[in-house]
């Protein structure tokens, strides 16, 4: 006589028809947040008439960690286009060095002048 066995592949509980029931079943959702890179300021450095072209250099060197060569070359580009780009930085450190450089520039009594925008 023949007897009914239980599949191995068969389900506990009532059976569905495909296409009845939850239709996410099986599916992998990747769930992981897509993270967006911060924006990025420039901070520009301004010429003027009046800072010399040393403290320029000297500026340069201690706040944006350029050679003395690299410092130089910027500096002539401030010098000659009237301004120019000295780093790329997050919001708060581009806030923060064109700060630095406002604060050492007024303390040594030059108005050179730094400035941050968006890239």
């Amino acid at each position: 006589m023949f007897h009914s066995r239980p599949s191995p592949f068969a389900q506990n509980g009532p059976t569905q028809p495909p296409g009845d029931g939850d239709s996410d079943a099986g599916v992998v959702v990747d769930t992981k947040p897509k993270t967006k890179r911060p924006p990025l300021y420039k901070v520009l450095l301004l010429n003027d008439d009046y800072t010399p072209m040393e403290f320029v250099v000297h500026v340069l060197e201690r706040f944006f960690g350029m050679t003395h060569a690299q410092a130089f070359e910027i500096m002539l580009t401030v010098h000659k286009k009237g301004v120019a780009v000295v780093g790329v930085f997050s919001h708060e450190i581009a806030e923060t060095k064109v700060g630095q450089v406002m604060d050492f520039a007024r303390r040594h009594q030059h108005p050179l002048q730094c400035t941050m925008e968006k890239e």
